[in-house]
């Protein structure tokens, strides 16, 4: 027994030393890597919750009786569509009311031309403008002018309105006259429609002639300092909303001659026919575009057999298309191009697709090959000519032109012929006239039309940052009601006002819907008004870009489960269709959220709870985060009454307020001027203390249209009472904690803590307050280019440090969100000569009868120093008892703090801070991946922007030298000689100088500025490529380049990104996850590493064994243009849209209307004079 005893402990000897010398010969040591990271997260965690107080501010909070209660979204969309209703109702009460004025004074103007002769009236170009000898230049007129945060920063007048007139105008013109002078008369109602509702923008009245009479008066170009670039005023009559004000919806095709009977130059000009066209058309529209010579085809191969929806992109295409086009020449079919048109017509009117209202088809070319179109004609479009044909005669003799004129005045259409560039734009408008004379012949009906989303001018936000805002305009026509002694049926123009998109977004107050929720609208055809993730393109040119982002570009759906049931893309499509019907409803989708850029996603589930906007064309949704989405903190603060001065609560200069929240604001006619949030804060503040103070809660409401509406009171104002108490309550729970705030000298005594170096210290709150303390002197020096932290995060609310908090807590309540700034590898390794700063942040929620919902987030600013030798020292010893031979401070390991996306919080070489690991060692990410630590996560951008190495821009191309004028004379008599002596076709094929090209009018795939908003200024620039010729008069010089040209070019593009996030229930056992690459090396060697969740954290601790030289592939992050998902950029869409509510395409008496245009009038030139003047011009200008 004894013996047998003793002869197993030698047994037992060896394997306790087997043990060991295994765990000194182990590449990683595992067990050491769980206690590093365990001791790391705990040190962290422990130090953050005391400095922060986390725990007083809950305890604060309940001290209060504060409530928890959960949101009924849908009575919360119902009640915020209400509000948007209610101020779309004074908008549309506003337009009507300057319509039903407009065509009364119009009725009662006497003589054409009265009172209507220059000088009578404010011209934006004239005024206060001042010869050289320093007095009033002699068309000048003196108007006192005072800049407006409202009105985009400008100076005006609010007492008078101006007439802006571009220069093509002939204001001797007895119509123009007459119209200045009777539109005189609604200066009065504009005030008066000001001073009932201050929150009107610019209002107008846009002339079928051209001009525009605006309100309030305002010089153009504008003297507001960053509109520089504003050149002369631009044709609005193309533009959407003057446009699809003036006539219904429209199916449209077009014919386009591409026989041998149209020269190089002729061409062109039909080209920059149809581009105009192009530019009349909006959403509500369907169009095509065929080439007919011997045969017949569609000029784009992704639109064949088919009307496309006219939205940007569509245009975008088809004007790439037609300026890319090469000719094909052969004899003209126009019969057969005709009869092509008429049956796609005939087929979409017949199974109800399309527009269902206006058809038309539009001729462009030399009207060759005309015999037989009276058999298409009788065959499909007479007696009742559903069709209209438009004919627009480029080219050919006057025999073609007779016939082309014929076919156009026999089908309710309108005949031109075009002999010059500069005539295009001004011609094609007749298309809108002709289309716009049913609705003017039934007089009394007056369809309001909401325009697409558009960039427009500067936000009257304190926090204004010199962009541009979105906007909408709500216009409606004005009709011509005098009797003529022969049938017409004029549109006298549109009247109109801008509506910006943040006013309607102050009326859904995001602290209603909580961090993390937010909401949007859509319109009839899926088209988002606003969205948190509707990005327009701004342009160095304020000609606002009308948008056609559709609701499914935006809500990106979670890749689908194979296990699972639901149809995701299904539930997105029936909420886009119930929203587009106007139905209210709710619905649950799991969607991707993307954070910092597209270089962060988080997947998660959302609510959708949406409403109509009755009277318009949208509807709007509210959008809540499942979980802690569907709660609110209830704490308010009675201030009203209150035995104490609140504004106790906001001294000193380390606090702010979200600069777009509304809390109180004076209406905008109001004296009453602020130089910051804060101050404005303060001051109604301080009004809440004296007697008599009103909360005025409730915004006016909106009466029916022919109700006296009461005018506001000059210094009216709002308040929204439940936010600035919660602002108070906020305030209160943080002035008590101040102090006891943990600043670094009181840490420095606690021994476990004086490590870690905090710079500041600093709390958000859900009322939009955010409060700072500075632990080292960061004082912000004039010259530094990284403005402070306060500054960077005065909407600490929608920051992505504040919106992760939250959402991280979810998942681990008692930790802290690690993050810094990205870097992709290509800056300068010392960060503009500071080291990064560590942001770490966690959000207090308060608990209230078992439910929860975040009050604050609190957050440190941590030296990254401090905690990269924090974490060396943690690393680079073992746990007491044991012995292992490798940490973090030797040759053998790497180690490396990630966080939940794959950045680098922490590594042994400090460059790789806040680069991506992927770019660092791909090939451990790679693994990473695939063992499911880290989950793959594709992102798309429909909205995407990639450099366009197609622009064709030379900075040498417009210079402009003393010659130049006469070289555009040349070319203009070239020009005109070419239409009128065929012969010198061949000669001059191309009757343009380099010198004409004018940017500003290109027509390429990447011309975005098809549509103009109301009012044009410039911003930043999108450069263009495909050159149209000038729409300019030949005669007028061109000016330089735009700013926009020089810069470097962008175009709208598909985008992807494959981003990581952390999967964390991989790593919550207890024993790292022990992980091994195989095979990277010829040598055969293996490269383990190991990983461990880092407590109380979004951090991962990884490891790597350095002495395998394991090649390495580099994963990155940024988005790359995604290849095209078809042969066709993208295909045309699809999807449900729903129809505007009118449509006005006949009127029984039309056909009494004799006016269908005309062949054209030209005053030919000897023809030798015309060559030797022509020489002499070029031989000058050389």
């Amino acid at each position: 027994m004894v013996i047998a005893t003793m002869s197993r402990r030698p047994l037992l000897l060896l394997a306790l030393l087997a043990a060991a010398l295994a765990n000194q010969l182990e590449d990683i040591p595992h067990n050491e890597v769980k206690n590093w990271a365990l001791k790391f997260g705990v040190d962290l965690w422990e130090f953050g919750r005391h400095f922060t107080k986390m725990n007083q501010i809950q305890n604060k909070y309940r001290e209060y009786n504060v409530e928890v209660v959960r949101k009924d979204g849908l009575l919360l969309v119902r009640d915020l569509a209400a509000e948007v209703k209610n101020h779309m109702d004074f908008k549309i009460n506003a337009v009507m009311r300057i319509m039903d004025s407009a065509e009364a004074a119009a009725l009662s103007a006497s003589g054409a031309g009265s009172d209507g002769t220059p000088g009578t009236y404010y011209d934006a170009r004239w005024l206060n403008v001042h010869a050289d000898d320093g007095t009033l230049a002699a068309r000048a007129r003196r108007l006192l002018l005072s800049p407006s945060r409202h009105f985009d920063h400008i100076a005006v007048n609010t007492s008078y309105s101006a007439v802006l007139m571009p220069p093509y105008i002939n204001t001797e013109d007895l119509e123009v006259q007459n119209q200045i002078a009777w539109s005189e008369h609604l200066d009065p109602l504009f005030v008066n429609n000001y001073e009932i509702d201050p929150t009107l923008s610019w209002q107008y009245y846009a002339s079928s002639s051209g001009f525009m009479r605006r309100y309030p008066a305002m010089s153009w170009p504008p003297e507001d300092g960053y509109s520089h670039h504003a050149r002369d005023f631009y044709d609005f009559r193309s533009s959407n909303w003057f446009v699809e004000a003036a006539t219904s919806p429209k199916d449209l095709v077009i014919l386009i001659d591409d026989s041998d009977d149209m020269g190089s130059s002729y061409r062109r000009l039909a080209k920059a026919t149809v581009s105009a066209l192009l530019d009349t058309l909006g959403p509500n529209d369907f169009v095509n575009i065929f080439r007919y010579s011997d045969t017949v085809s569609e000029l784009h191969q992704c639109y064949t057999k088919i009307l496309a929806q006219a939205v940007p992109e569509t245009i975008r295409e088809l004007k790439s298309a037609v300026w890319g086009a090469e000719p094909s020449g052969g004899a003209a079919n126009l019969t057969g191009a005709l009869t092509t048109a008429f049956e796609i017509l005939h087929r979409y009117n017949r199974t109800g697709q399309g527009c269902q209202c206006n058809q038309a088809i539009a001729v462009v070319g030399a009207g060759g090959g005309a015999g037989g179109v009276k058999g298409v004609f009788r065959t499909w479009n007479w007696p009742h000519m559903p069709v209209r044909i438009f004919t627009y005669r480029v080219g050919g003799d006057a025999a073609s032109g007779s016939n082309m004129k014929d076919m156009a005045c026999t089908n309710k259409g309108f005949h031109v012929t075009i002999n010059d560039h500069g005539e295009v734009k001004s011609k094609v408008l007749h298309f809108v006239e002709v289309l716009a004379r049913p609705l003017v012949m039934y007089q009394n009906l007056h369809p309001v039309h909401w325009s697409p989303v558009y960039v427009g001018g500067r936000s009257s936000s304190l926090d204004d940052d010199g962009m541009g805002q979105l906007m909408t305009s709500v216009t409606v026509p004005i009709f011509d009601r005098r009797n003529h002694t022969q049938r017409e049926a004029n549109l006298l123009g549109v009247v109109g006002t801008d509506v910006p998109v943040d006013q309607i977004k102050k009326l859904v107050p995001p602290y209603k819907l909580g961090v993390n929720g937010y909401s949007f609208m859509v319109d009839n055809n899926g088209h988002v008004l606003y969205h948190p993730d509707l990005r327009p393109l701004y342009t160095e040119t304020l000609r606002p870009l009308y948008s056609s982002v559709d609701l499914t570009d935006v809500e990106l759906l979670v890749d689908s489960d194979e296990n699972s049931r639901v149809n995701l893309t299904s539930l997105l499509l029936d909420l886009r269709h119930d929203m587009i019907e106007q139905r209210e409803g709710e619905t649950e989708i799991g969607v991707k959220v993307q954070y910092d850029g597209m270089r962060r996603v988080a997947t998660r589930r959302q609510r959708y709870f949406y409403s109509p906007v009755e009277g318009t064309p949208y509807s709007l949704a509210a959008v809540l985060p499942d979980g802690y989405g569907m709660y609110e903190l209830q704490a308010e603060q009675e201030i009203k009454h209150s035995p104490i001065n609140i504004t106790e609560y906001f001294k000193g200069e380390n606090w702010k307020v979200h600069p777009d929240w509304v809390y109180c604001e004076y209406a905008s006619t109001s004296d009453q001027t602020f130089n910051s949030p804060e101050e404005q804060l303060l001051h109604f503040l301080t009004r809440t203390g004296r007697p008599g103070w009103k909360w005025m809660s409730l915004r006016p409401r909106a009466l029916t249209l022919h109700n006296a509406h009461k005018k506001q009171e000059r210094d009216s104002y709002y308040c929204d009472k439940t936010l600035v108490q919660s602002l108070v309550r906020d305030a209160m729970v943080i002035k008590e904690l101040d102090t006891h705030t943990g600043h670094a000298s009181h840490h420095s005594q606690q021994g476990r803590f004086h490590k870690f170096v905090v710079t500041m210290s600093f709390i958000a709150t859900r009322s939009g307050l955010l409060k700072w303390t500075e632990n080292v002197n960061t004082s912000r020096s004039t010259d530094s280019i990284e403005s402070h932290f306060s500054e960077k995060y005065a909407r600490s609310f929608d920051s992505e440090w504040y919106r992760r908090a939250v959402e991280h807590h979810s998942i681990e309540p008692e930790s802290f969100v690690f993050s810094v700034p990205f870097r992709d590898g290509s800056e300068a390794d010392d960060f503009n000569g500071k080291p990064p700063l560590v942001l770490a942040t966690h959000a207090v929620f308060v608990e209230s009868r078992g439910h929860r919902a975040p009050a604050a987030v609190v957050g440190l600013h941590f030296q990254l120093d401090s905690l990269a030798k924090h974490f060396l020292n943690v690393t680079s010893t073992c746990t007491a008892g044991s012995v292992c031979k490798k940490t973090c401070a030797g040759d053998e390991l790497d180690c490396y703090i990630l966080d939940d996306n794959g950045f680098i919080i922490l590594s042994e070489d400090a460059s790789q801070t806040g680069r991506f690991f992927g770019q660092v060692d791909g090939t451990i990410m790679d693994s990473l991946v695939q063992d499911k630590i880290y989950k793959k996560v594709t992102v798309h951008d429909h909205q995407g922007r990639c450099p366009d190495s197609r622009n064709q821009f030379s900075g040498d191309g417009n210079k402009l030298t003393p010659m130049k004028p006469l070289s555009w004379l040349g070319g203009y008599l070239a020009r005109l000689l070419t239409v009128w002596y065929p012969l010198w076709d061949s000669v001059l094929a191309y009757p343009y100088t380099e010198d004409e090209t004018d940017y500003e009018d290109y027509e390429g795939e990447e011309d975005l500025e098809r549509d103009r908003g109301m009012y044009e200024i410039i911003i930043d620039g999108v450069g263009d490529v495909s050159p149209e010729p000038s729409a300019a008069p030949p005669h007028t010089p061109r000016e330089p380049p735009r700013e926009a040209a020089r810069s470097a070019a962008v175009r709208p593009c598909d985008t992807s990104a494959e981003l990581f996030t952390l999967q964390s229930t991989r790593l919550n056992a207890a024993q790292p996850l022990k992980g091994k690459l195989t095979n990277c090396h010829n040598s055969g060697c293996e490269r383990p590493f190991s990983v461990q969740k880092i407590p109380h954290s979004n951090l991962i601790l990884l490891v790597v064994d350095t002495l395998c030289p394991c090649g390495a592939k580099r994963l990155d992050v940024r988005a790359r243009e995604a290849p095209p998902r078809a042969a066709c950029r993208r295909p045309p869409r699809a999807t449900h849209r729903r129809r505007p509510r009118t449509c006005v395409s006949y009127h029984p008496e039309e056909i009494e209307i004799q006016s269908c245009g005309g062949a054209g009038r030209f005053e030919a030139l000897p023809a030798l004079f015309a060559a030797l003047l022509l020489r002499l011009s070029l031989s000058f200008a050389t």
